[in-house]
C-alpha cells in the first residue's frame, strides 16, 4: 500500500465515506483537489459547507428547501387534493423530470424495516397523516418496490383507507427492487398512468 501525507490520507479517508466511492475512486478525488487551483478547492469547500448549513427540511411535506416551505409546497398552481408519498427527497426530482404529476408531495425519510430497528415512529408518516384533510382525495404511494417499500405502503394504506380517501400505488414500470431515483422520465411516467388503488 502506497503512504501518503497524513492530510492527503485523511482526505481519501472522507471521500471514501461517500456513498458508491471506493478506495480508488476516493484517491482519484483527492487527487483531483490536489490539483486543483486554491480559490477553486475555497469553493468547493464553501459550497459544501452552504449545502449543509443552508438546507433545512420543508416543515410541510419533508423535501428539501432553504426556507420553512419548498417550493412545491408554497406553488398555489399544484393540486393539494393528491398527495404523492416518496422515501427520499430524491425520488421528488425524478418524478418531477416526469413533468406530468402536478399535486403535492410527502417525504418519508427512509421506509420500515424491523430488521434494521426502523418502525413507523421512525420515519415520516404521523406528519402525513396530519396533512389529510378533507380537501385531500388521493394519496399515491410511490415507495422503491422492495420488501421495505411494499411493507411501508401496506402500513400507510392501512392507515388512511379508514379516512375514506383513495389510496393508490404506483404501477410496476419501475423493477422490483429497483430505485425511484434512477428511474428515466418515460418509466415513471407510465408508471403513475398505471398506478391502481390499494
Amino acid at each position: 500500500m502506497e503512504q501518503y501525507t497524513a492530510p492527503i490520507t485523511k482526505l481519501i479517508e472522507e471521500f471514501a465515506k461517500l456513498p458508491g466511492i471506493g478506495r480508488k475512486t476516493a484517491q482519484r478525488l483527492a487527487f483531483y483537489v490536489i490539483d486543483m487551483k486554491g480559490n477553486e478547492v475555497v469553493e468547493l469547500a464553501k459550497a459544501i459547507v452552504n449545502a449543509k448549513k443552508l438546507t433545512k427540511h420543508c416543515k410541510t411535506c419533508g423535501n428539501l428547501t432553504e426556507g420553512d416551505i419548498c417550493n412545491i409546497c408554497g406553488n398555489f398552481k399544484r393540486d393539494n387534493s393528491i398527495i404523492c408519498v416518496v422515501e427520499d427527497v430524491r425520488d421528488i426530482a425524478s418524478m418531477e423530470r416526469t413533468k406530468e404529476y402536478r399535486g403535492l408531495y410527502h417525504v418519508l425519510h427512509g421506509t420500515i424495516s424491523p430488521l434494521d430497528g426502523i418502525g413507523p415512529d421512525e420515519i415520516n408518516i404521523k406528519n402525513l397523516i396530519s396533512r389529510l384533510n378533507e380537501g385531500v382525495t388521493e394519496v399515491i404511494l410511490a415507495t422503491n418496490p422492495t420488501i421495505e417499500g411494499e411493507a411501508t405502503a401496506v402500513y400507510i394504506s392501512r392507515l388512511i383507507k379508514p379516512l375514506g380517501i383513495k389510496v393508490t400505488r404506483i404501477a410496476h414500470g419501475i423493477p422490483v427492487g429497483g430505485d425511484i431515483e434512477y428511474a428515466d422520465e418515460l418509466t415513471l411516467m407510465r408508471a403513475m398512468e398505471g398506478r391502481r388503488e390499494f
